[in-house]
């Protein structure tokens, strides 16, 4: 009996080999590596031999005026994009469940803009953002309704407010149909002994629905803040982090130090910096979940 036991320990060994040398490989050893360089002076201009500077990029990183601008625009994108995301998504799913017919179609309708290229997208909004762009061609030429073109793009808030519509634009379906799973799930016997109580639709959206998929609400809004601080194409493409790294986001801002100036060692350090910050938030957004669970 115990040898049969070994054996199939041995086949399940095997059988998980090459997903745990995949997994090694393109997942620890990089993290692994990053994590070496990040305390290593280690660039183009560096030797063969890079040499130890301890935490000396972890400082460097902090003290950059430039990456705190970064930081805070992340911030705000992540602020701004994630609430509005998850509502709007919300919203459309309960409409959408509420269908006697169509579903499909208009679950396909909403999930398109997911699907769709980030590269594409972004070329789009930024054609009709751009100051010789369609916007300004609509309000000055057809509606009249300014004076001449106005410059989005060429201002920090400017471009970060196009880069967020994007986002939230792009972002509603995938929340749209997490959330309409969820709803799905939910027993009808509640709705209906709500019903028999008087109970109208608001106060079942906040006393049934609400509660019903706060496991969801928080997978939606952890997975959310993690995709809101790796924004990257959108700025990328429509602002390049201009005018003058104004409107850099922390990956676009790790990406210039590292392939723009060759600083692999502050850009190792950043990303180590915004996963911390990733985990922290995660930790707060359980903890908080969990509380309010106990209290209710």
């Amino acid at each position: 009996m115990e040898a049969k036991s070994l054996k199939n320990r041995l086949q399940i060994f095997l059988l998980l080999l090459p997903g745990i040398f995949m997994f090694a490989m393109f997942t620890i050893y990089p993290i692994g590596k990053l994590l070496f360089m990040s305390f290593f002076q280690s660039g183009y201009g560096t030797s063969l031999k890079d040499a130890f500077v301890g935490f000396q990029s972890y400082q460097t990183v902090l003290s950059d005026q430039t990456f705190r601008v970064s930081f805070e625009n992340t911030l705000v994108y992540t602020l701004v994009t994630v609430p509005a995301q998850m509502v709007i998504g919300l919203l459309v799913a309960v409409l959408i469940n509420e269908l006697p017919c169509c579903q499909v179609g208009f679950r396909v309708i909403y999930y398109l803009p997911v699907i769709t290229s980030w590269v594409i997208v972004s070329l789009v909004f930024k054609y009709i953002f751009n100051t010789e762009g369609m916007l300004n061609y609509f309000l000055s030429q057809v509606i009249h309704a300014t004076g001449g073109n106005i410059a989005w793009l060429d201002s920090r808030w400017g471009g970060l407010t196009v880069a967020m519509i994007l986002g939230i634009w792009k972002g509603v379906g995938w929340n749209m149909v997490v959330f309409l799973a969820a709803l799905q799930n939910v027993p009808k016997a509640l709705y209906e002994s709500a019903a028999i109580d008087g109970c109208g639709s608001v106060h079942k959206f906040f006393y049934i629905t609400l509660p019903s998929i706060r496991s969801t609400t928080l997978f939606a809004l952890v997975m959310l803040t993690i995709g809101g601080f790796n924004v990257f194409t959108s700025i990328k493409m429509i602002t390049d982090g201009k005018p003058m790294h104004q409107t850099e986001t922390v990956l676009t801002w790790m990406y210039y130090k590292a392939f723009n100036e060759g600083q692999f060692s502050y850009a190792a350090a950043l990303s180590f910096i915004v996963a911390v910050v990733l985990v922290f938030l995660a930790v707060l957004q359980f903890k908080a979940m969990k509380n309010r669970d106990e209290g209710d």
